[in-house]
């Protein structure tokens, strides 16, 4: 088998030139249109990783200044709400609701300066909150009953689960 002998013909050399020629022109247009795209890509990349990072510093930043907030709220948390909870009456046949309502609203009465202070206060003094609500001693139906304090739970509501004792 043999080559035809195109070189002879001057078409043929004209259309192989051109291909070679069009090939390079193709190829050069391709590197620098390739470069191009590269370098905005390069530069998109660069743009997005730095704010990447200065939106992860403001992140910082935000988380401590949060972290701080919380902490001067949680400093400055203030009695909200006086909840107390009479038990044990059952077994002193007091079935009259009103008795109860009024011997806890006289609890809650005397606990009222204890609104609006600091969470931290009030709990540091709950000793003395304990032992005014113990040395209070209240008539029912003629019957004089002192109070044991149970529970005692400290947050903007202060939850106080009280028995009832006969004194005497």
């Amino acid at each position: 088998m043999r080559i035809p002998p195109l070189y002879r013909k001057p078409s043929w050399q004209r259309f192989f030139a051109g291909a070679a020629v069009g090939g390079c022109i193709s190829w050069v247009i391709f590197l620098y249109m390739f470069g191009v795209m590269q370098e905005k890509n390069g530069y998109l990349i660069e743009e997005q990783s730095n704010k990447i990072k200065q939106l992860q510093d403001d992140i910082k930043i935000w988380q401590e200044d949060y972290r701080e907030l919380n902490k001067k709220n949680e400093e400055m948390l203030t009695i909200q709400k006086i909840d107390i909870r009479l038990v044990g009456y059952e077994k002193y046949q007091i079935k009259d609701r009103q008795s109860i309502f009024n011997v806890e609203e006289a609890i809650r009465e005397d606990l009222k300066s204890l609104l609006a202070k600091d969470l931290s206060t009030v709990h540091k003094n709950k000793d003395i909150v304990k032992k005014t609500i113990e040395n209070k001693i209240i008539n029912i139906n003629g019957k004089r009953y002192k109070f044991i304090v149970q529970e005692m739970y400290f947050y903007t509501t202060i939850n106080i689960t009280v028995e009832l004792k006969l004194a005497g």
